[in-house]
């Protein structure tokens, strides 16, 4: 865009909340790719004669995350009824939150630079509308499942002080960080549990006042957003310069066309006619009970990446890499107190769980350091990865370190006065590998310790704690984050109790 043009972008995000059931009744939440219209009731129906209760595990998780991004949290709160017709949404309107939000005034920090948080505040989901042909303004019919009606849904509005597609970006990861280390969101895109709407405006560079702004709804991946805002940005910037104006507006995004769409016209607040909601009471928050919350988050992550790089001398992209991941940073952590060296330990890690480049979900300057990583060790800027057969003979070459390390602490003794593990006390013998002057009974190789090296020991500690790391990944690999016993039974660190 030139220079002459400057984008504003505040965001709007909604994140579900890790509860078992819907925010106004009993039903379960439904999970991925349930048949239609399976987990209602008449509560999520909307049937006449009913009434809500409240979901209190909802509103914790609310409540962690407001208290995470620094906002204020009235002790005074309500719902409201936001009424418009959709078919979608049952009852002919959605509780929400309008003037009293459950909380205000936050912000959140992304390398150094604060996107002020407006508010956060609960609502309800609608449900979802399935389009003959997977295109609205295409659709000849279109199917309606409410399983996700009633879900719900934490709204996370910001102030516009995003300016590019890559800001936009890395505030929605750093956001989605966050949610997943305080445990108030799985936060899962791919799942509907966390989408993006940007809203987007441009206007003259040095101009105060804002240019009219367009709603892109429901993006649900990093990448779809960054593409989503450059190509409207770009429309905007385009019919400006032509000589029109911008239509304040909704628009969706075309995955396939790679391009905006218009959906409808945006409406204003005054049009969805807000009324307090007659069928719940306003909640008086107890103060005692916030500050409890308070105490109970866990270190976040932009003080536990200046921690990791304090206390253990790593580089700032690997501590940016460790502490995107809760569960990984603990790993990492675990691994070095049981005497593992930091940097090995941490190239380890971020190799399993970044090696094949997949480094989008981590804030800008950790990304472009990942792709460096994996750019590397090989020849152009992407070379090939290894054959199968090079993986596996790799995968033997560990196995056979790790049965070596494991023999040489088997026989070895621990001289506390020395502080280091003694010379090892007999001969180690290394399976499945032939070696010149081989003396083995059975054909197999021996090799010898070192007697007189005391680091022997610790490089042999080193290998084993780098190869159970391995054998972890292996255990866990496609476990869903919480769901890791492995992890739990060796490391003894706690993963977090569902809500």
């Amino acid at each position: 865009m030139a220079d002459s043009w400057e984008v504003v972008i505040g965001m709007e995000v909604h994140a579900q909340p890790r509860t078992r059931s819907k925010m106004f009744c009993g039903c379960a939440v439904a999970p991925l790719n349930s048949p239609p219209n399976t987990h209602v009731c008449e509560v999520c129906l909307g049937l006449p004669g009913v009434l809500p209760v409240i979901n209190k595990a909802a509103v914790e998780a609310c409540l962690k995350t407001a208290l995470a991004l620094n906002c204020e949290i009235p002790l005074h709160t309500k719902f409201d009824r936001k009424n418009y017709m959709y078919p979608d949404l049952p009852k002919g309107y959605q509780i929400s939150q309008y003037d009293l939000p459950m909380s205000v005034n936050g912000h959140l920090e992304i390398e150094g630079r604060k996107v002020r948080i407006r508010r956060v505040h609960l609502e309800e989901d609608t449900g979802k509308l399935i389009h003959a042909g997977d295109k609205l303004h295409k659709a000849w019919e279109s199917f309606v499942d409410l399983n996700r009606a009633g879900v719900p849904l934490m709204e996370i509005v910001s102030e516009p002080d995003i300016h590019s597609a890559d800001e936009a970006r890395d505030y929605a990861v750093a956001l989605r960080t966050l949610l997943r280390t305080i445990g108030a969101s799985e936060a899962e895109m791919e799942k509907g549990q966390l989408r993006a709407e940007p809203n987007i405006s441009v206007r003259r560079t040095g101009a105060k006042e804002l240019g009219v702004k367009t709603e892109l709804k429901n993006i649900n991946s990093f990448r779809a957003l960054h593409r989503a805002i450059e190509y409207e940005v770009k429309r905007q910037t385009g019919v400006l310069e032509s000589g029109g104006s911008v239509k304040q507006e909704t628009r969706g995004w075309s995955e396939a066309e790679q391009r905006t769409f218009s959906q409808r016209s945006k409406e204003l607040a005054e049009d969805y006619r807000y009324f307090p909601e007659p069928d719940l009471p306003p909640l008086q928050l107890d103060r005692k009970w916030i500050e409890e919350l308070q105490r109970s988050l866990p270190e976040l992550p932009e003080a536990r990446r200046a921690r990791l790089v304090a206390q253990y001398a790593l580089p700032q992209a690997d501590a940016v890499l460790l502490a995107a991941d809760r569960q990984l940073a603990d790993l990492f952590e675990a691994a070095v107190a049981k005497g593992a060296p930091a940097k090995a330990t941490a190239n380890w890690i971020i190799g399993g769980a970044f090696g094949a480049g997949d480094v989008t979900g981590v804030p800008g300057r950790a990304r472009e350091a990942g792709e460096r990583r994996e750019d590397q060790p090989r020849p152009g800027p992407r070379g090939p990865r290894r054959s199968i057969e090079q993986r596996q003979s790799a995968a033997r070459d560990r196995e056979r370190a790790w049965f070596c390390a494991r023999e040489r602490q088997r026989h070895t003794r621990n001289d506390r006065a020395g502080g280091h593990l003694g010379q090892p006390a007999s001969r180690v013998r290394l399976p499945g590998r032939q070696e010149a002057g081989s003396g083995g009974a059975d054909g197999g190789p021996e090799e010898e310790g070192s007697p007189g090296e005391p680091e022997a020991g610790q490089r042999a500690a080193a290998e084993a704690i780098g190869l159970w790391i391995t054998h972890f990944w292996r255990q866990t690999r496609g476990m869903r984050r919480g769901e890791r016993p492995f992890w739990r039974q060796t490391c003894g660190i706690e993963a977090g109790a569902d809500p």
